[in-house]
């Protein structure tokens, strides 16, 4: 029988992970998803780390179950097969857990909340109080006009007002935004309010509409965006000195470059006289392609080492 830590009234925790120092990253099924940057990254970790479940936040009291004047927008998904309700797809909210003694990560992937987002975020940041996180990351992705073959531009935010030139080290766009919250907006400000630290990554993603081109396609979009996801990941590998492994994502980063390359070169031998290939050209001429190097960092702080400390590694770790 799995044993529940008591919590805020929302969430359930059958396992109090003992990691030295521990992480959160936080992802939902949201309105902020391009590139499925929010929901499809953690899940991605998820299954490579073989996290396990430790925790869920219930859906009580945060989901519509049907909006005047629609059919089924916000209904669950029932699938019945000779008469019985064989399945019933409801929101799902879980944390889960990968790490060992020293270092460790929750994971949380859930729904973003139709209402009451002031209980549903207290949970969560209930949750990373318990468990004793140093810090949160949420994900967020924004589609826009942007070129393909560039490194995603990723924007930043953060709860704490000594976080800023931290931030500024992760070649991020901080951001000036002004307009309606997302649900990583939210967190970020809830909890700030309460003294924790947290931090959102927004990846741009692009998306173009090509219906000004040609007629044979009108638009192409990145649903999964592992350039952006990999983007995303050498920062927070960097941020929390985790070691979840890059290599899939980085074949997957090259898979797609090509794939959205083969598709463009298609439209452009289908009408060459449109010049798809020369509007890609110029999105990428114009872009200002910002690279975040930690090697960069690495290599400063060890030469730093050496000179200012003097002798090698092996007579440091004599002294």
């Amino acid at each position: 029988m799995k044993e529940v830590f008591p919590m805020a009234d929302v969430v359930n925790l059958w396992d109090k992970p003992r990691s030295e120092n521990l992480y959160m990253i936080v992802g939902w099924r949201q309105w902020a998803d391009g590139g499925s940057i929010s929901s499809g990254l953690p899940q991605y970790l998820v299954q490579q780390s073989n996290a396990r479940k430790i925790g869920e936040l219930r859906g009580d009291g945060f989901y519509l179950f049907q909006i005047p004047g629609t059919h089924d927008l916000v209904r669950p998904v029932v699938k019945f097969q000779d008469g019985f309700p064989k399945s019933l797809e409801s929101k799902r909210n879980f944390f889960y857990y990968t790490g060992d003694e020293q270092l460790g990560v929750v994971i949380f992937l859930g729904d973003e909340p139709h209402m009451d987002v002031e209980r549903y975020v207290g949970g969560i940041l209930d949750a990373a109080e318990k468990l004793g996180v140093k810090r949160i990351i949420t994900l967020g992705g924004v589609y826009g006009e942007l070129p393909y073959d560039k490194e995603r531009s990723i924007g930043g935010i953060y709860s704490l007002r000594h976080m800023k030139d931290e931030m500024e080290k992760y070649a991020v766009n901080l951001s000036d935004y002004h307009g309606g919250a997302s649900i990583g907006s939210y967190l970020c400000r809830r909890g700030g309010d309460r003294g924790m630290e947290v931090v959102g990554f927004y990846a741009f993603v692009p998306t173009y509409d090509l219906s000004s081109f040609t007629q044979r396609s009108s638009s192409i979009r990145i649903e999964n965006d592992f350039t952006a996801w990999l983007g995303v990941m050498r920062r927070v590998n960097h941020m929390f000195k985790t070691r979840f492994s890059l290599v899939d994502l980085e074949a997957k980063d090259k898979q797609l470059m090509q794939a959205i390359s083969d598709k463009v070169d298609e439209l452009e031998d289908g009408d060459p006289q449109v010049g798809i290939r020369d509007y890609m050209n110029r999105l990428s001429d114009a872009f200002s392609e910002t690279t975040f190097d930690p090697l960069g960092d690495v290599w400063e702080e060890e030469l730093r080492r050496l000179f200012d400390g003097g002798g090698s590694s092996a007579e440091s770790d004599e002294e």
